[in-house]
């Protein structure tokens, strides 16, 4: 069964998401394509970012599943608008944070996060809260690098992620490290590789290909999220935002 995920990154800046890592995850049976949102931030660096990402984020939701989209992965550790997507979208639609942390939640007895700044952890602490995995959160540290500098110095950045998680690993008690950002995409590897080389292995979850897959999984298992729970808002007149419109 093929399968078509598409990875919607909600910002405005053109090349923090290059086709190449869109294509890392591409099989036989999986394609998955991307877009930006047309208004919004330039990145997502607190709940103030993620509430201006939300009504772009939607738009392209809604005209993927209009395309013909099996499954819509949004492309930020905030989860921004997953919910307010469910309910406009009958296909599947994942956020990063969720699937990240509950897969972490089944890999060991606890988890730490490793993120971009100090004003993320409050939006991440919250996020295991409302997704039930909070008990299972050994800790949530950060490395001071923003979004936007992420591509500048890999070196760097790799070298500031696995120092944060080998202290996350010695000194909070994790088992498993999630990366608590987009923007580390393809830095799981190297980093696992690292701990293991310090006597340290451990599981490092990357989260858009956990997400990515995991969508694809629900289409082949003909699953999707439940309107019970996110159910279709009520068509009324939404002013400033005719691409939201339900009302027909």
């Amino acid at each position: 069964m093929s399968v078509h995920v598409r990875v919607i990154t909600p910002i405005v800046t053109e090349g923090i998401r290059t086709l190449d890592d869109i294509r890392a995850m591409e099989s036989a049976d999986l394609t998955v394509t991307h877009s930006l949102i047309d208004i919004g931030p330039a990145s997502i660096e607190s709940e103030f970012d993620g509430a201006l990402a939300v009504p772009g984020l939607l738009a392209k939701a809604m005209e993927a599943e209009r395309a013909g989209v099996d499954a819509v992965v949004i492309d930020c550790m905030g989860d921004p608008g997953l919910t307010a997507a469910r309910e406009v979208l009958s296909i599947p639609v994942l956020g990063p944070a969720e699937t990240s942390m509950h897969v972490a939640a089944m890999l060991g007895r606890s988890f730490s996060i490793v993120t971009v700044l100090e004003s993320v952890r409050p939006m991440l602490d919250n996020l295991a809260k409302l997704y039930g995995v909070h008990e299972k959160l050994a800790s949530i540290r950060v490395i001071d690098i923003p979004v936007l500098e992420i591509g500048l110095d890999l070196g760097k950045l790799q070298h500031a992620l696995t120092e944060q998680a080998q202290l996350a690993l010695d000194q909070d008690g994790a088992d498993v490290i999630v990366l608590g950002c987009t923007g580390f995409f393809g830095c799981s590897e190297a980093i696992a590789h690292a701990l293991a080389e310090h006597g340290s292995p451990a599981p490092v979850i990357d989260p858009v290909p956990a997400a990515v897959f995991t969508a694809a999984a629900l289409v082949r298992a003909g699953l999707t999220h439940s309107k019970r729970t996110y159910a279709i808002p009520p068509k009324k007149l939404i002013k400033g935002f005719p691409q939201l419109n339900l009302a027909g």
